[in-house]
């Protein structure tokens, strides 16, 4: 099981890629349902699990222990 990044909620303060011992988290392309361009996402593939994203995400309910794909989504429409 891997974490998973609301793709929707994340704010994109990136405290949680700086942390991640594994770089397996990544920008998303365009903007998420808020409106912010610098929100992030989590490979499923290569996540091991160990819960450091979650316990340093500033945004609550941005990070999930659970994999969710369909709440993470590596492309997110446009807010116009």
């Amino acid at each position: 099981m891997s974490y998973t990044i609301v793709t929707d909620i994340c704010e994109g303060f990136a405290d949680c890629v700086d942390a991640c011992p594994i770089a397996c988290i990544y920008p998303g392309n365009g903007k998420n349902a808020k409106g912010i361009e610098t929100w992030n996402w989590i490979d499923f593939s290569t996540c091991i699990n160990c819960g450091i994203c979650f316990q340093v995400c500033p945004v609550a309910g941005a990070i999930l222990p659970e994999a969710r794909p369909d709440l993470q989504k590596m492309t997110n429409k446009v807010v116009t």
